[in-house]
């Protein structure tokens, strides 16, 4: 459900207002991760080890890389497009193919600088640890991924005989070269399956058996790691006739943490939203965005109306966030300490249509939020529902200056003036 909810705000943000970046219902771990664990299935992957320190590095070369004149230096951060990114020192691009005696320096270069790529924003991300690589020797790039697929019900294989770009790219200039070939979820893949994800992908000189098991590797993988995607690109053929996973970019579904604890162990949450992390501690439904009034509403179709009519009456939404049916006092503070830790944030909706949810209980918490937090912007509070004039008195009586409204137009209306006064 949680989920559903993300992907229909993404949706609506689309043609509602620009957003700040995308968060689905997914786990997602960095190459060097991916590539780990596609090895434990024996995908074949380059020899490569991910170091965070000058002096890892160092060891790393010597140690890991004895025998190699080259190698392949990659930034390590959750977002695509590192290769064309700008690092915000000037260093152009995230992958460098350099010499031995070049790898300290390029990878001193990117350890502990922000990289900005067409997924991260304006903002980047700071590159932690960088994976250093055997640098193959590649005669043939193609692209494979593994999703899960609505229309089929079930894991889809999507293969290109062109890689090396983004598949969007691929599908607009090869069309005809991108084959789908779909997974019974029950009976799993077959060798038929695999067979003709090997033929579509054409291999130029790798053994066809050998490539089957590969794919059939794959999608075990997938299935056994209840990953929601799996991205190969490229999925390279090396001058010694093996297929090998030259990149890695691996998302796991959140509903099986419970399973998957040593996968989920694998977060890096320095690279998510803070704002988005502090939500999920506390069991709240955020997604943060790029405009000024931030927003606390019950209920996900009623969140994304309160987005929609802010929209309608010329501001823009901050943030989407669901408290849910069952809030208790503690959850809403918390949800205000969210809300105003975002600086773009300049007046705040309290959007509540009690029904499960309790009105006492939202005006409650927006009282020892108050308390807990320093509101310096003005808040327009809209109670409907149950204990729905419990609450109004206990907002009364808290002596806040608060902006009061009748209905959500209403509310959204005085949302927008209170931020252009």
């Amino acid at each position: 459900m949680r989920g559903l909810v993300k992907k229909l705000v993404s949706r609506s943000l689309s043609v509602s207002g620009k957003w700040q970046h995308q968060q689905l219902r997914r786990l997602n771990i960095h190459e060097y991760q991916g590539a780990e664990l596609m090895g434990k299935y024996g995908v074949n992957v380059p020899n490569g080890v991910a170091v965070s320190s000058l002096d890892e590095v160092k060891n790393a070369i010597q140690q890991v890389f004895p025998n190699e004149t080259e190698l392949v230096v990659k930034s390590q951060i959750l977002a695509g497009g590192r290769g064309l990114g700008t690092f915000k020192s000037g260093l152009q691009g995230g992958v460098h193919i350099v010499k031995r005696d070049q790898v300290q320096d390029i990878a001193g270069k990117m350890l502990g600088q922000v990289l900005v790529t067409k997924q991260t924003g304006p903002q980047g991300k700071v590159v932690s640890k960088v994976y250093l690589c055997e640098k193959l020797s590649l005669v043939n790039e193609m692209y494979f991924s593994i999703i899960l697929d609505r229309k089929s019900a079930g894991p889809l294989i999507i293969a290109c005989k062109k890689g090396g770009t983004s598949i969007e790219d691929l599908a607009e200039k090869f069309p005809d070269m991108i084959i789908k070939v779909p997974i019974d979820v029950f009976a799993g893949i077959t060798d038929e399956d695999a067979a003709k994800v090997v033929d579509g992908l054409a291999p130029k000189a790798a053994d066809r058996k050998d490539s089957i098991e590969q794919v059939k590797k794959l999608y075990e993988l997938f299935r056994k790691s209840d990953c929601t995607m799996l991205e190969i690109n490229p999925l390279a053929e090396t001058s010694t006739n093996q297929l090998v996973a030259a990149d890695a970019k691996l998302n796991f579904d959140d509903n099986a943490a419970f399973r998957q604890k040593e996968i989920f162990a694998l977060r890096d949450p320095t690279q998510e939203d803070p704002r988005e992390v502090a939500a999920a501690k506390v069991d709240l439904n955020y997604i943060g965005l790029d405009g000024e009034i931030g927003c606390m509403v019950n209920g996900a179709g009623l969140a994304m109306a309160t987005m929609d009519i802010i929209k309608l009456h010329g501001g823009t939404p901050a943030n989407f966030l669901d408290v849910g049916g069952n809030a208790s006092e503690h959850q809403v503070v918390e949800a205000f300490k969210i809300l105003t830790s975002d600086d773009k944030v300049k007046a705040i909706l309290v959007n509540i249509f009690g029904g499960i949810m309790k009105c006492d209980v939202i005006a409650s918490g927006i009282v020892n939020a108050a308390k807990e937090v320093s509101l310096k912007v003005p808040v327009v509070v809209r109670l409907e529902g149950t204990n729905v004039e419990q609450g109004k008195r206990i907002l009364k009586e808290s002596g806040m200056k608060l902006i009061t409204a009748d209905d959500l137009d209403d509310a959204a209306e005085k949302a927008v003036k209170a931020l252009a006064n």
